[in-house]
């Protein structure tokens, strides 16, 4: 007789039983935190191994298209993994070039409006209604040098702590960029390699989750691009409109930092005010100021929770709760990577769930991966039906 309809002797059976169901699945989570907790510490801890692993995967999905193309025209793969990452850094290091080439010119006439507005901020001080005489604002002056000189050590503590970070920053990106050149020499290798580790039966899921997997980290990597572009559109046209120099370097420069979550698009959007006041003066700032924090408004609560909710198949309400978490628990880093993984465990989700709803006792097919894999998917797809099948 099936569960659903199996009776009772008393209320007391039904009552029992439940409460051990209760206490099983309660039982099955708390194992399941534990393990959660466990696996949080672990990564933690070999975070500086952890980072570099996860930055390579998602500048492999940018190179791993051109090197695919490659290859189909008979270049060895160490080869076009060389040339594609050598054009990768030679397209980057242009692009800060140019960045840099348009603010050393720019500089001269940011230079001039600074003395200006200093000029007139000196003048707005000494006229009413503060009246400050030049003998009050060279106090004044003498007093912030004071201060200055004062917090002399906390600043270089500072600088110190700073550039210790950016040195780790750097490691790190090397690190990555060469973990990269390796993904993208042998990833078509890693799943045939896996499979004859832990068996066919076990690989020909392994091969299939793994697969939508990359699919979901290149659909992640585009749609950072596509906000981005955005941003630096928006911000570069209202510098244009309000006719503050160094429009194109600026809007460069927010694309760039729109990969970098949080800090990469406050320090565009301050750059950008902060020329804005320096060379067009304070109504103009203020305007500034007011386009950037509409274009962050608009990146944060609507364009990237909606494309990214799309692209990766989650709810807005999710991409905004793994950004808040990844940057509670692993900072600048942990919100950037947050939602790539959490959209990897939805695919793992997903996949068991189609996984459960296909199995009919004897057979457990996996569902056909999508058209868009790396060379070699056809092939192991395949090989992964066959040897679920045979199983």
């Amino acid at each position: 007789m099936g569960a659903g309809n199996r009776r009772w002797a008393d209320r007391g059976d039904a009552i029992g039983h439940g409460l051990s169901w209760l206490a099983r699945w309660s039982t099955r989570l708390a194992l399941a935190a534990v393990g959660f907790v466990i696996v949080s510490w672990v990564i933690g801890k070999l975070w500086v191994i952890v980072m570099p692993v996860l930055l390579g995967l998602l500048i492999t999905t940018v190179l791993w298209p051109p090197t695919r193309w490659l290859r189909s025209r008979g270049l060895p793969p160490a080869l076009a993994a060389t040339v594609v990452l050598l054009g990768g850094l030679g397209v980057l290091g242009g692009v800060v070039a140019l960045i840099t080439t348009s603010i050393v010119s720019g500089v001269p006439e940011i230079a001039d409006s600074a003395t200006q507005a200093l000029q007139q901020a000196r003048e707005w001080l000494a006229g009413p209604p503060l009246n400050l005489g030049t003998s009050q604002l060279n106090d004044l002056v003498e007093q912030g040098t004071d201060q200055l000189q004062s917090s002399v050590g906390s600043i270089a503590n500072g600088l110190l702590t700073g550039a210790g970070r950016v040195t780790s920053g750097v490691v790190t990106g090397v690190v990555a960029l060469l973990l990269a050149f390796f993904f993208v020499k042998d990833g078509p290798r890693f799943t045939p390699w896996l499979r004859g580790v832990v068996g066919e039966r076990a690989g020909a899921h392994l091969t299939v989750v793994l697969e939508r997997v990359w699919d979901t980290l290149g659909g992640f990597i585009r749609t950072q691009a596509v906000v981005s572009l955005v941003d630096a559109v928006l911000i570069g046209l209202g510098l244009v409109v309000l006719g503050v120099p160094l429009a194109a370097p600026l809007a460069a420069l927010t694309f760039l930092g729109g990969f970098v979550p949080i800090v990469g698009a406050f320090i565009a959007g301050a750059l950008a005010v902060l020329v804005a006041l320096v060379s067009n003066g304070l109504t103009t700032a203020i305007i500034m100021l007011a386009i950037v924090v509409a274009v962050q408004q608009l990146e944060g609560n609507v364009l990237q929770p909606i494309l990214q909710s799309r692209s990766l198949r989650l709810h807005a309400a999710v991409v905004l709760l793994a950004v808040t978490a990844g940057s509670s628990l692993y900072g600048i880093a942990g919100a950037f990577l947050a939602v790539p993984v959490v959209a990897a465990a939805a695919v793992v989700l997903r996949y068991l769930s189609e996984v459960i709803d296909r199995h009919s006792g004897a057979e457990e097919t996996p569902p056909t991966p999508p058209s868009s894999e790396p060379e070699g998917a056809s092939a192991r797809t395949k090989g992964t039906a066959d040897g679920t099948s045979h199983g």
